[in-house]
C-alpha cells in the first residue's frame, strides 16, 4: 500500500434489539408490557492525531467495525448503547466514498472529527408500543442494523512551502541542508519516490519555523498520471508557496521551468496562481556558474527574480529560506475543501438516494426479491415469531407501496418473495 493513500471499510454496530416483556410480579396479576428498548450502534468516526503523517498504521488493517448495542431488558431497562470507534489519520487526510468518489471530508486541524458510518437505532420495546386498545401488545423491534462503506483516504502534505522541479533538480538535497529530514540522495533521476516533510528554523531560539515538503519530480504528461503523477502533484496543492529548483546541469534549464509549471496548470489551474520562487541549483559547478548570467537575464524577462544557490556547499540556501518566509507573509492559506458550511462542523455522511425506493424483481428459481434500503431495514427490524409484529410489516408493506409493485409484477398466492435475508410466502 502506498504510504500516502488507504482504502478501508468501515462498519457501524447495529442497535440492539428491543425486549418483548411482561412485569411478573406477586399480587401483580396482569403487569403490563416493560420491555426496555435496545441501545444504539456504535458509530465509526475518524479522526485527526497530529502525530501521524502517513497512512500506513492502515496497511495491516482494513476493516473497522463498532460495537453492537446492548437487548433491552426487562422492568423498562434500555440496553447499553456501545461506545464510538475512532480511527486516526493524519491532518491533511481527504476522505472519499470508494463506490461513488463524493467527497466525505477534508481533515486538517488536529483532534478534528468525522463520524463515516452512524449506528444503528436501539429497536422498541413491546412497553413503548402499548395503547388503551392494545394493552398487552407482543410486538417489539429488532435493532437497526448500522452502516457499511468502503472509504479511500488520501494524504495531501500540509506544507509551508513546496519544492518542486524536475528530476535530479537537487530538491532532497536542498531539504536535507536545511532542515533535519534525511531523504534519500542519489546522483540519479527518480531517487525521491515519495514526498519528504522537513521543518527549517529561521532562528536560534526555533520560534519562527517553516515546514517543508520535497515534492518528488514531475516528468512530461504528470497531470494525466504519467509516472506517478497524481501521486505527487496533489500534494503540491496544500503548499502556500513554491521554490521551483532548476538543475543548473540540465540541458535547457527555461524548458524545463515551463514544462513543469505546464502540469501543475493542467493538473490543478490554481496551482498556477500559487507564488513562486525561482533557483538556480548547482552554483558550486564552474559551468553553472558560467551560464547563469544569461539564465537569470531571461527569467528576468519572463517576470521572475530568480536567484541561484548550491545545496550541496549551502551556498544561499539560507537566503533562500527568508525570501520564502517573506512571500507567506502575504499569500492566501493553504486550501481545504470546503464542507463545513455556515455551522463550522463537517458534515455526517448520509445517502443521495431515497431510502423509501424499491425494486421488485424475479430470480432464476421463480421467487420475486424485494430491494430496497428502507423495506429491507423493516425486514431485519421485525420479530417474525409474534403475529403483531408481522402485522406490523404487512403495513409496511402497504405504506411503502411494496405490495402494489409485488401484484403489478404478477406475484400470487404461495409465491415465494425475499426481502434481504428472510424469505416469505405471500398470502393475499
Amino acid at each position: 500500500m502506498v504510504f500516502d493513500q488507504a482504502t478501508i471499510t468501515v462498519r457501524s454496530g447495529d442497535g440492539g434489539d428491543g425486549a418483548v416483556h411482561f412485569r411478573r410480579e406477586k399480587y401483580v396479576p396482569r403487569g403490563g408490557p416493560d420491555g426496555g428498548d435496545g441501545g444504539r450502534g456504535g458509530d465509526v468516526i475518524l479522526q485527526v492525531d497530529p502525530r501521524l503523517n502517513t497512512l500506513l498504521h492502515l496497511a495491516h488493517r482494513r476493516v473497522f467495525a463498532a460495537g453492537n448495542g446492548g437487548r433491552g431488558g426487562p422492568k423498562n431497562m434500555r440496553g447499553k448503547s456501545a461506545e464510538p470507534l475512532f480511527v486516526p489519520v493524519p491532518p491533511g487526510t481527504v476522505v472519499r466514498d470508494s463506490a461513488t468518489g463524493d467527497l466525505l471530508g477534508d481533515l486538517t486541524e488536529a483532534d478534528a472529527t468525522l463520524v463515516v458510518a452512524r449506528g444503528g437505532r436501539g429497536g422498541r420495546g413491546n412497553a413503548r408500543f402499548a395503547t388503551p386498545q392494545n394493552q398487552a401488545p407482543r410486538i417489539g423491534e429488532r435493532g437497526a442494523p448500522g452502516e457499511e462503506l468502503t472509504l479511500t483516504l488520501e494524504l495531501k502534505l500540509i506544507a509551508d512551502v513546496g519544492i518542486v522541479g524536475v528530476p535530479n533538480a537537487g530538491k532532497s538535497t536542498f531539504l536535507a541542508s536545511v532542515t533535519a529530514a534525511r531523504p534519500k540522495i542519489a546522483p540519479y533521476p527518480f531517487t525521491t519516490l515519495q514526498p519528504n516533510l522537513g521543518v527549517a528554523r529561521l532562528d536560534e531560539a526555533g520560534e519562527q519555523t517553516l515546514v517543508l515538503a520535497d515534492i518528488p519530480g514531475l516528468i512530461e504528461g504528470a497531470h494525466r498520471g504519467v509516472g506517478l503523477g497524481f501521486d505527487f502533484l496533489r500534494h503540491v496543492q496544500r503548499t502556500r508557496v513554491l521554490i521551483h529548483l532548476l538543475d543548473g546541469l540540465s540541458a535547457d534549464p527555461l524548458a524545463d521551468f515551463s514544462q513543469i509549471n505546464s502540469e501543475m496548470a493542467l493538473f490543478d489551474e490554481r496551482l498556477a496562481e500559487k507564488p513562486q520562487i525561482v533557483a538556480l541549483n548547482k552554483l558550486d559547478l564552474p559551468e553553472v556558474q558560467a551560464r547563469w548570467p544569461e539564465l537569470r537575464a531571461e527569467l528576468k524577462r519572463r517576470g521572475h527574480d530568480a536567484v541561484a544557490i548550491s545545496a550541496v556547499a549551502q551556498t544561499g540556501v539560507r537566503d533562500l529560506l527568508f525570501l520564502a518566509a517573506r512571500l507567506l507573509e502575504t499569500a492566501p492559506p493553504a486550501p481545504v475543501f470546503d464542507l463545513a458550511g455556515a455551522g463550522g462542523e463537517l458534515p455526517v455522511y448520509r445517502p443521495a438516494f431515497d431510502a423509501g425506493e424499491f425494486t421488485v424483481s424475479r430470480e432464476p428459481d421463480g421467487a420475486f426479491r424485494v430491494a430496497g434500503r428502507r423495506i429491507e431495514r423493516a425486514a431485519r427490524m421485525t420479530y417474525w415469531e409474534y403475529d403483531q409484529a408481522v402485522y406490523r410489516f404487512q403495513k409496511i408493506l402497504e405504506a411503502l407501496g411494496v405490495r402494489q409493485g409485488l401484484e403489478e409484477a404478477g406475484v400470487k398466492e404461495g409465491d415465494t418473495v425475499r426481502i434481504g435475508e428472510y424469505e416469505l410466502e405471500w398470502s393475499d
